[in-house]
């Protein structure tokens, strides 16, 4: 049997929700390109997903951005050696683009067809840039559809500790930015607005949900946020048109802090129980500037100290490099799918 030399070339696509993208992934490390299609400015005057407008953007956009990720890349059909797609979890209407274009490609190309959970692969974002990463971690999520921790003993040994009951943090940020009339999207309108507020100039609640669970609630926040600006009977109007941009920014900071506190104290209780060495972070709150600092300064002030790793911006939202990062470790495992692969709207 000839043993392969050269590196282990593997095509990504994603396209669970918003982004359709492509990516090619040389040993699960070197990026060798990575194309997103965003559809932010079809979604924003909505002020959040349309999944109906999504499948047709994805449909529209799938084989060109496909295209050019290889172009970029500068391989053909006969370099790439398995085909990877995130088929769960995600909005139905949408993964099924993705799946379809990677089954065909699979079965035209006759190459190895991997499945990747989305949550998964978000994970893997935050491995990435490590050049060592000491086991266990603990991985925190946190993105517009899923809060969740998990326990890492290596890439593809995931155990899910606790997850969103209801809105999941990117979810809360979205909504309340929508109350406080910011730009979609809104977690880096509500980001923005929070750099000139004051952090406890409202006390926002925080839901813990017990002194031992590792679940995840922001939908109190939300409610609060509303009654906060429209009175706790809801039959007034808005008062967010007649109050100023420091009041404003006041909210946003006070909302932004609480549920960073949440997310802090229940990444350090997740750790803490599994005597984690590494926190990882990733998703697309993961971006937030504050969020970083806050689980930074938990992981210097544990004893020991733990190491900190966060997926790198660009790879903080739904991206494809992901997928063919993640898809490396279970094609040396011979973790392959079949022609039957369907998408799923949930996974953990």
């Amino acid at each position: 049997m000839e043993t392969q030399t050269r590196p282990v070339n593997i095509l990504g696509i994603e396209s669970s929700c918003d982004e359709t993208a492509a990516a090619v992934v040389a040993d699960g490390r070197t990026v060798k390109s990575s194309v997103i299609a965003s559809q932010a400015e079809l979604h924003k005057k909505y002020g959040g997903v349309v999944p109906e407008i999504a499948s047709r953007a994805h449909i529209e956009k799938i084989y060109p951005v496909i295209a050019e990720a290889m172009a970029r890349a500068g391989v053909v059909a006969a370099d790439i050696d398995a085909v990877a797609v995130a088929n769960q979890p995600g909005l139905t209407i949408a993964l099924i683009v993705g799946v379809t274009a990677a089954k065909a490609l699979s079965f035209v190309w006759e190459k190895p067809l991997i499945a990747i959970n989305h949550l998964h692969a978000h994970l893997q974002s935050a491995m990435l840039a490590a050049e060592t990463l000491e086991l266990p971690a603990v991985a925190l999520i946190v993105s517009g559809g899923h809060t969740c921790l998990y326990d890492c003993e290596s890439p593809l040994e995931l155990k899910l500790l606790g997850s969103t009951i209801d809105d999941a943090a990117g979810e809360a940020f979205d909504k309340v930015a929508t109350i406080l009339k910011l730009p979609y999207p809104g977690g880096p309108s509500i980001e923005k607005a929070a750099k000139y507020g004051a952090p406890k100039a409202v006390d926002f609640p925080r839901s813990m949900l017990g002194a031992s669970s590792l679940d995840f609630s922001f939908s109190g926040i939300k409610t609060a946020v509303l009654y906060y600006c429209r009175g706790q009977d809801m039959k007034g109007p808005s008062n967010v048109d007649s109050m100023s941009k420091q009041e404003i920014a006041d909210i946003a900071a006070s909302f932004q802090a609480a549920v960073i506190d949440v997310l802090v104290k229940k990444t350090q209780r997740a750790a803490k129980e599994t005597d984690a060495r590494t926190v990882l972070l990733g998703g697309g709150v993961a971006a937030n500037n504050e969020l970083r600092c806050a689980l930074q300064q938990m992981c210097d002030s544990s004893k020991p100290p733990r190491k900190l790793l966060c997926a790198p911006k660009q790879y903080c939202t739904d991206n494809a490099v992901m997928v063919a990062s993640l898809a490396y470790h279970k094609f040396k495992a011979g973790l392959f799918a079949d022609l039957t692969l369907e998408p799923k709207s949930r996974g953990q």
